[in-house]
């Protein structure tokens, strides 16, 4: 089924896609969603809604997605399979679908014990690639999980599904065959763990396109800017699968403390600039965490618009 999502058609075209990330509010203020939105809407493609990200409660993450369709951007709507079963995640997203917000990206979801509810119940009915098979099922052929009932192809939900990809956790050789898994789960784009390591991601580039996978989905790169040398530790020692080179955080460190979030910026576009060369990358993500006016600079910085 064809889709209404701008995220597709520009990869489809061979353009060099652009997304960027929003993280919704810890309330219910859609002015919030709607000036971060604002900030992005002229230079991405297509911006994620995070799904209580690190496990803290804030606004759902398709509420947050209809509010920035409603100002002309294209959400690409998150879903972990830590808070539902399968009930609700297949009734998700065919309300998504019917909202209009065709691009979707599967993920497991963070472990609740790192948020700030670390007693709460998680539910892991699915994980990401049974998540990826189910989204296709649904649009493919209109069949829920063990269920006789298809829905008519004029109403199935019609998706760009998403996956994430971290070409740096261990053990680094089953990284390209996990890949292809999501791939033949469902996967129509990827989108990676922030890069900072780019030998390694370079090296995982190869064993993508050495297995054939390059060619069958699209590949956008994950970059984040560094605000400060002590945001650049705190991703080295505190965020599980993150890979910072010490010459990173050496060069982060030399910069003056005012100085720092201009040599983070200047970091990234470098970034974007050397995966552009790469064969197989077909846009970049960027993940400027609670730092969305960072975005337009990044962009115009990098050429990408």
């Amino acid at each position: 089924m064809t889709t209404n999502s701008n995220l597709q058609r520009v990869l489809e075209s061979g353009g060099f896609a652009v997304t960027a990330e929003c993280g919704p509010p810890r309330s219910a203020d859609p002015d919030i969603v709607i000036k971060k939105g604002l900030l992005l809407k002229k230079h991405v493609d297509a911006v994620n809604v995070t799904d209580n990200q690190t496990a803290i409660v804030r606004m759902g993450s398709l509420a947050a997605s209809a509010l920035l369709k409603s100002i002309g951007l294209d959400p690409v709507w998150q879903l972990v399979c830590r808070d539902r079963n399968r009930i609700a995640i297949q009734s998700d997203i065919l309300g998504a679908a019917a909202l209009g917000i065709n691009n979707m990206l599967c993920l497991s979801g963070d472990h609740q014990s790192f948020g700030n509810q670390p007693h709460a119940k998680n539910v892991f009915d699915l994980d990401s690639m049974q998540l990826l098979g189910a989204a296709r099922d649904l649009r493919d052929s209109g069949r829920f999980i063990y269920d006789s009932f298809e829905i008519p192809p004029a109403a199935r939900p019609g998706l760009f599904i998403g996956a994430a990809a971290n070409p740096f956790a261990d053990p680094f050789e089953f990284r390209a065959i996990r890949l292809a898994k999501k791939i033949a789960n469902g996967a129509q784009f990827i989108q990676t763990q922030c890069i900072f390591n780019l030998p390694k991601f370079t090296k995982w580039m190869k064993a993508v396109r050495d297995r054939g996978l390059a060619d069958k989905v699209y590949i956008l790169g994950g970059v984040t800017p560094i605000k400060s040398a002590g945001m650049a530790l705190y991703m080295k020692d505190k965020v599980a699968g993150m890979d910072v080179p010490d010459e990173v955080i050496k060069r982060i460190k030399g910069a003056p403390k005012d100085k720092q979030r201009e040599e983070g910026v200047k970091l990234c576009v470098e970034t974007i600039q050397k995966l552009r060369k790469i064969k197989g990358v077909a846009g970049v993500h960027i993940m400027a965490i609670e730092w969305e006016e960072a975005v337009p600079e990044i962009v115009e910085a990098a050429g990408l618009r």
